[in-house]
């Protein structure tokens, strides 16, 4: 993932004719921590070491920012790839952050919740000297809530002596969290379907939406989409997918996922393979889990106009040229993901400042900035003559660039 992050970052300097020693600067990280630490289990009859990493890529703009990732297959070079994508992220709406992005390679789906907490608390001291609210600001992402980010801040907190709400986002607004922050990344993406909707040429009021992956991201995507008078008629979860053509009940099928965790069961639909998504009949697809699903196997069956990026690099290169080569409008997730990190930088306001807005406000300023980031890389996508992700790198490295040549060398 790493060598694609810095093939994709190579190829757009390239094209760009950015200045060789500003690429050679960007296209490694500026910081890379490792550790490992001892970990019990609640039977304590063993004692597990366990790998974790925290990469800041760059703090030229200001703090670094980006999540926490638990899951067994986190290495060093995927942690250090989503930091490089975080930074042109950050870049690209405006934000004035670095990318950052952290990660402890265990499976929390076989933790407990006192042992979640331990391996939270520990990886927390094993990082506490490269984070903190105006260094580097964490919050949550694959594997991990809400709860952890509260764990983290409580830990950081109780080592210096006194709260520091700000050194986490994506908290429980008990402790300093924004309204709408657990919904930004989804209603972000569906804030973008008109005007990709207009750019493709298609009438956007009402489309049949599928969405893979029912997570944080594809719930909260499927509810703002049914919100805005969208038909959503298929989901995936890992148990599978449900599929119906007339419109799934989101709501529904959100009850039914917190009452049963998975979508295996659902009454009210029809159940498919979960990748049986790419192949359906709609005008929208929304890969909304995990990375590469999208790929020479999978792209050459996408039916849908538009491919809305949800999840943090779900397509790969080869399945990128199919769907260009095949006409499909792709909104990158560099650009279409990118509400998660723009409240989370409401939140790191709100929190600094002490005084807190309303979701309507929220809300409003997400969608501005969602908006303005649209049209801006559409500009440069139509004035260069290139595909979306292409000029969304093209904004994201510039803005970057530019920053690091007024900065200077230092000494």
């Amino acid at each position: 993932m790493y060598h694609d992050a810095v093939g994709q970052f190579d190829r757009v300097a390239s094209l760009m004719g950015l200045d060789k020693n500003v690429a050679d600067r960007l296209r490694v990280p500026q910081r890379s921590t490792v550790v490992s630490f001892p970990f019990r289990h609640d039977t304590y009859n063993e004692v597990e070491t366990i790998f974790g990493y925290r990469v800041q890529h760059l703090n030229t703009m200001g703090p670094t920012k980006g999540g926490i990732r638990f899951a067994p297959d986190v290495d060093l070079g995927e942690v250090t790839a989503l930091a490089m994508l975080m930074t042109w992220k950050c870049a690209i709406v405006g934000v004035p952050f670095g990318g950052a992005k952290g990660g402890v390679r265990i499976d929390p789906m076989q933790l407990s919740r006192a042992e979640l907490q331990r391996v939270t608390r520990r990886y927390t001291m094993e990082i506490i000297n490269v984070i903190g609210p105006e260094t580097d600001i964490p919050a949550p992402d694959l594997g991990t809530n809400e709860q952890v980010m509260a764990w983290l801040m409580d830990t950081y907190s109780q080592h210096v002596g006194h709260a520091v709400p700000a050194v986490v986002t994506g908290k429980p607004p008990a402790l300093g969290g924004s309204v709408a922050r657990r919904e930004a990344t989804g209603r972000g993406l569906i804030f973008l379907i008109p005007q990709a909707a207009n750019a493709t040429g298609i009438d956007g009021s009402s489309l049949r939406i599928a969405i893979h992956g029912f997570g944080n991201v594809g719930m909260f995507a499927a509810v703002a989409a049914e919100q805005a008078g969208h038909k959503v008629i298929a989901v995936s979860d890992i148990s599978g997918g449900i599929y119906n053509p007339d419109g799934i009940d989101v709501s529904s099928a959100s009850k039914w996922i917190q009452e049963h965790r998975f979508l295996e069961g659902y009454p009210e639909a029809d159940h498919i393979p979960g990748n049986d998504i790419f192949g359906l009949e709609c005008d929208v697809l929304i890969p909304a889990a995990v990375q590469g699903v999208l790929n020479a196997d999978t792209a050459k069956d996408v039916k849908a106009k538009i491919v809305i990026e949800g999840a943090n690099n779900p397509t790969t290169i080869e399945g990128d040229e199919i769907l260009r080569e095949r006409g499909i409008f792709i909104v990158p997730d560099i650009l279409a993901n990118a509400g998660g990190v723009t409240v989370s930088y409401f939140e790191w306001v709100q929190d600094v400042q002490k005084y807190f807005w309303t979701e309507n406000e929220v809300v409003a300023r997400l969608r501005e900035i969602m908006t303005r980031a649209f049209d801006d890389v559409y500009s440069v996508a139509i004035s260069e003559n290139v595909d979306m992700r292409t000029a969304a790198l093209i904004k994201g490295i510039r803005r970057v660039a530019d920053a690091k040549l007024v900065r200077g060398v230092f000494p």
